[in-house]
């Protein structure tokens, strides 16, 4: 099947600079690594970091010094475009939660609320029944 092309830009177009105060700043924290994105007030993602983006591999990018780093990458991108005030949305169990929220305070963007997404877990799904032999 032949492959769509995007509508092309004219020449003369530019390309319009976002800008934003306020937003949200969603951070989802795994055992393994930590993703921070920044986005406006309805959800629209702004521009985002991980500790991948940070040269880190591997198990290092499980780390709180990885998940600062994402961190200050993603809310200095962020500040770039103007964003002085954001709520925090946290989501995961992993070990880069507190350190991605203190960073994105320490960066001077003023926190409005913390707010924990995380799913708690009820014992799961009814497992199957015995085998018989």
């Amino acid at each position: 099947m032949a492959k769509k092309s995007l509508p092309r830009r004219k020449k003369g177009a530019r390309k319009t600079k976002r800008t934003l105060s306020s937003g949200q700043v969603h951070i989802y924290a795994t055992f393994n690594n930590t993703i921070v994105t920044v986005s406006d007030p309805q959800g629209n993602t702004v521009c985002w970091g991980s500790p991948g983006i940070m040269g880190l591999k591997g198990s290092r990018k499980s780390t709180p010094y990885a998940a600062r780093l994402a961190a200050e990458h993603a809310v200095k991108a962020a500040m770039d475009m103007g964003l002085r005030e954001a709520e925090v949305i946290i989501n995961g169990p992993g070990r880069g939660r507190e350190a991605a929220i203190r960073a994105v305070q320490t960066m001077g963007v003023k926190v409005t609320a913390i707010t924990d997404k995380t799913p708690v877990a009820h014992n799961g799904c009814r497992p199957p029944k015995k085998r018989r032999v």
